[in-house]
């Protein structure tokens, strides 16, 4: 409240002392309004918009390796022996199954932790210095192309973020820590390794799941590379329009790691535990969904640990979202899938018919 000397004071100024309010004839028309510019959400790269085509919305992923097969199959494993069971695997009589059931896309991996690798890598071969080397002779990933192509599915491929863990050789080469470590000398060299399968396979491969980013403020959120950012330009070296996924671990909400990765890894142990909020027109944040589980008691390995109708029940609630869901699912030393294993991925292909 204004005090009485307040009000006095301003009693004795002259009326000029003070603004007058405009008239009504003197106000000037308020100024239009101004509409905000159209937004719309952001959509990311579109490298995996396929994923949300019917026709490949779900696939399968088998895990090929050496140290798995040996120790379902009493193997010493050598390079010798890996190269015969590499030869064996029918990649013909594999795409005609995953054709038979309506897979969209196979995953295929390269190698894990024991070293040994399903395809030739002379730069792999170069820096770790490894004789006899441990990449087959055979491509396994560029003989799947023609094979899948004529059946109209997509090929991707998996691989480790770091290096053969059960390899101290190739460890020491490529100056690898497991850790939570910048690691920027190993990160340059396996930069190169990925470039040149990528430049290898060119568009054959559609996609690249990479697992094991459990430390990317670490080793991949810097400004300057080595980085995201170079990690997937290496793994689009030979394709600018291949997908990537870097994945994080088990993560049972769904969510990308970054704007530099395509599709979400979505590795998911528990199916019945996965969560997806905040989604938009199939994308995390610009990401496309993706969930990857198995159907085994381990990956790769095991008995079916589902029933059909779980099984489908579990990719319909990716699907409803407008997600794409791979399915890891054991296989013999020559490729085969068991009929068990079959006929879950059929159930699928019949509640997910390619229109």
């Amino acid at each position: 409240m204004i005090g009485s000397a307040t009000a006095m004071a301003a009693s004795a100024l002259p009326l000029s002392a003070f603004p007058s309010a405009p008239s009504a004839q003197t106000t000037s028309p308020a100024s239009p309004a101004v509409a905000p510019p159209a937004q719309t959400p952001y959509a990311g790269s579109g490298r995996a918009a396929w994923m949300q085509d019917p026709r490949y919305c779900w696939g399968v992923m088998t895990h090929y390796l050496s140290d798995w097969q040996a120790g379902v199959h009493d193997l010493d494993m050598n390079i010798d022996v890996w190269n015969k069971i590499v030869d064996g695997f029918d990649v013909e009589a594999m795409a005609k199954r995953l054709d038979s059931v309506g897979a969209g896309h196979y995953q295929i991996s390269i190698g894990q932790n024991s070293g040994y690798y399903a395809s030739p890598n002379p730069v792999y071969d170069k820096i770790t210095g490894i004789r006899p080397t441990k990449c087959s002779h055979r491509d396994l990933v560029a003989d799947f192309y023609e094979p899948l192509r004529q059946r109209d599915i997509k090929l991707m491929v998996y691989l480790p973020s770091g290096a053969p863990n059960k390899d101290k050789d190739a460890k020491a080469a490529l100056e690898w820590l497991n850790g939570p470590y910048p690691n920027k000398n190993f990160q340059r060299k396996w930069e190169m390794i990925i470039a040149e399968w990528s430049k290898r396979w060119g568009t054959k491969v559609v996609g690249w799941w990479f697992d094991g980013c459990y430390f990317p403020n670490s080793m991949y959120r810097s400004a300057d590379a080595p980085n995201f950012a170079s990690f997937a330009a290496a793994a689009r070296a030979g394709n600018p329009d291949s997908a990537v996924a870097f994945n994080p671990g088990v993560v049972y909400r769904i969510l990308s790691v970054g704007p530099d990765e395509d599709f979400t890894a979505g590795e998911i142990d528990k199916p019945d535990l996965v969560t997806l909020r905040r989604q938009t027109d199939g994308r995390m944040d610009g990401t496309q969904i993706h969930m990857l589980s198995f159907l085994g008691e381990k990956w790769g390995s095991g008995a079916p640990r589902f029933t059909s109708d779980q099984v489908v029940g579990y990719t319909k609630k990716i699907r409803d979202f407008g997600g794409a869901v791979t399915w890891d699912v054991p296989v013999e030393i020559d490729g085969t899938i068991t009929q068990p294993f079959l006929d879950q991925l059929a159930a699928l292909g019949k509640a997910f018919p390619k229109k």
